[in-house]
């Protein structure tokens, strides 16, 4: 069945909402996890995991647990969110979509000392439409990559 112009144009709109709601989470991110930013971003229901984050289950626990890594465990990062693919469903009210993850970020090193890091992988996420637009329903950080750059950076 073909899409009328409306349904294509509406379709597009919701692409570039969900491009938007990507940079907003690299934004949230890269400012300690900020819960003020993120938490907005999610359904009330949402999952965020990935592998050595660990597992966490509606906004309360994912704006927390998330701060927490923001304090204690990436204390500084630059995310680039690189080639989103978006997939928009036929009903156009859910969407997956799948984008890579280029990462710097200052880590506690053996000595407890900010070291300079670089983290790779990509994310898997299920997102839907709803009154407030779209909002991430579950995200999956699959991580590649984390390891020690070799000339440490001047931050700012």
């Amino acid at each position: 069945m073909a899409l009328t112009l409306e349904e294509r144009i509406t379709r597009l709109e919701d692409i570039e909402a969900i491009k938007s709601l990507i940079t907003t989470y690299a934004r949230g991110a890269d400012r300690n996890n900020d819960p003020a930013i993120l938490a907005p971003l999610y359904t009330e229901d949402a999952v965020w995991e990935a592998e050595g984050f660990g597992r966490h289950e509606g906004i309360e626990a994912i704006a927390r647990e998330m701060a927490e890594v923001g304090r204690e465990t990436i204390l500084w990062s630059l995310h680039y969110m690189v080639s989103p693919e978006i997939r928009i469903a036929d009903d156009g009210k859910s969407a997956e979509c799948f984008w890579y993850l280029w990462e710097l970020a200052k880590m506690p090193g053996e000595d407890g000392q900010p070291e300079d890091n670089v983290i790779g992988g990509w994310y898997e996420t299920k997102l839907v439409k709803t009154d407030a637009g779209w909002k991430f329903r579950h995200v999956t950080l699959v991580l590649k990559l984390i390891c020690p750059a070799h000339e440490p950076w001047e931050t700012r």
